[in-house]
């Protein structure tokens, strides 16, 4: 049995789309902190095989393949976590106006044996956004639980970006096709 430790809409959408059946068991409280030395494209994976280590008990004994996952957003060189509030997310939508950033979402797949890491990159491209849009944007749409504060297939998304390089899906918060192809390999 898959086991998605992620009580996000959208990923668990996302898995959906596969096809495979899977259930959503969350841990709560799991300590997603990282070093700060460490180089910003490695902290999404780096923080999805810290995230499997309390499901030890979760597949003990059994067949099951827990699957955690974590997405950063990285413009210039900084992480762009979830906003705090407005200000917050507007400081970030300001940063990503009219710039190509980076969306690395690290997956983890743990069974009783074995453990697979691994993370993808997609860059997105915004065109400058007006102050306007960007408050439309955050009043209408509240993007306090997602990296960087905004979701690629929300308006924001429709209206800003001008491309993307790589995964649409990894942008949403779960690289689908890589997961697709790492368990199957994972299973043999």
């Amino acid at each position: 049995m898959l086991i998605l430790s992620s009580n996000s809409p959208r990923r668990q959408e996302l898995l959906k789309g596969l096809g495979m059946p899977f259930k959503v068991f969350v841990i709560d409280g799991i300590d997603e902190s990282y070093p700060a030395d460490l180089p910003a494209k490695e902290v999404a994976e780096y923080i999805a095989v810290k995230k499997a280590a309390p499901y030890t008990d979760v597949i003990k004994g059994a067949e099951n393949t827990v699957l955690t996952a974590d997405t950063v957003v990285v413009c210039g060189g900084e992480i762009l976590g979830k906003p705090k509030d407005e200000q917050d997310a507007y400081r970030m939508l300001r940063m990503l106006s009219g710039t190509t950033h980076q969306v690395y979402t690290g997956v983890c797949l743990t069974t009783e044996g074995k453990q697979r890491s691994f993370s993808v990159e997609t860059d997105v491209t915004f065109r400058e956004l007006s102050d306007e849009e960007i408050w439309h944007y955050i009043h209408e749409y509240k993007p306090f639980d997602k990296a960087g504060a905004y979701g690629i297939q929300e308006w924001i998304g429709y209206i800003g970006i001008k491309g993307i390089n790589g995964s649409y899906y990894n942008v949403m918060g779960l690289p689908v096709q890589r997961i697709y192809d790492e368990l199957k390999a994972f299973s043999e």
